[in-house]
């Protein structure tokens, strides 16, 4: 089910992670498509799957069976070359990866000059727009000591940003933040949607899928078991385990 009917970009069949013989599932048989422009958020219970799911679409996470079709490519499929799919991922974690000898100008044009995307020159131009793009040119000359959780987050949303890529990936972008850092990093990702980037979230923020969310997936016990736009979600749910999730932290 989907409410965007542009192409599918990520294609999840049947994906399975079990670990312990089989015994815990951390994925039991999860299918969706992901389609370019959606915003898609997935809420759900701590221990739910969501985490395990969004790492397993770049392989962060090996599955234990089913496929992941991106692009067109079985990326599951051992002939696959996962390091540059997963350029054209950007990922976004709870704590920042940020490398802490390096100034951000660095940090941000480190991984593109390596793999040759862009020129040094190139990579520094585009880094510093992006930089204007989230109020934060003036820190290129920082290191990331020098800067709040909240202005951490943003630089990396801006340095997977720097690499172009067609999909961005965020867990928990805003559970390590205090609070009242948490709307800037909200912004730039709203930001992001407003200008069609294909994204997948898990997150706590409820206003954030229900305001941003094209399509709300809720997930426990490894399973999907809804899923809508956020208006039905949040306000018509039919899944039982979903209301008592909901009436907890709405």
């Amino acid at each position: 089910m989907s409410v965007n009917n542009g192409e599918v970009l990520i294609s999840v069949k049947d994906l399975k992670k079990y670990y312990n013989n089989g015994k815990i599932r951390a994925l039991d048989g999860v299918s969706n498509d992901i389609r370019k422009g959606e915003v898609v958020v997935i809420i759900g219970p701590s221990g739910s799957g969501k985490s395990t799911f969004l790492r397993s679409l770049n392989l962060l996470e090996r599955p234990t069976g089913g496929t992941i079709t991106f692009d067109g490519i079985d990326i599951t499929s051992p002939e696959s070359d996962i390091n540059k799919l997963r350029q054209n991922m950007g990922m976004v974690f709870q704590h920042f990866n940020l490398f802490p000898h390096l100034t951000i100008l660095k940090n941000m044009t480190i991984a593109p000059v390596k793999l040759g995307k862009l020129s040094k020159e190139d990579a520094e131009k585009k880094a510093m727009e992006l930089l204007g793009r989230v109020g934060l040119a003036d820190r290129a000359n920082s290191y990331p000591s020098q800067l709040s959780g909240g202005q951490k987050q943003r630089i990396a949303i801006v340095r997977a940003l720097e690499m172009d890529p067609e999909v961005m990936l965020f867990d928990e972008p805003t559970s390590a933040l205090d609070p009242e850092m948490v709307g800037e990093v909200l912004e730039v990702m709203k930001q992001l949607a407003k200008d069609g980037m294909t994204m997948v979230c898990v997150t706590h923020e409820m206003g954030f899928a229900r305001e941003v969310g094209t399509r709300v997936i809720f997930m426990d016990e490894g399973k999907i078991l809804e899923e809508n736009t956020p208006e039905q979600i949040f306000t018509n749910p039919y899944n039982d385990r979903l209301k008592t999730f909901l009436q907890k932290v709405l």
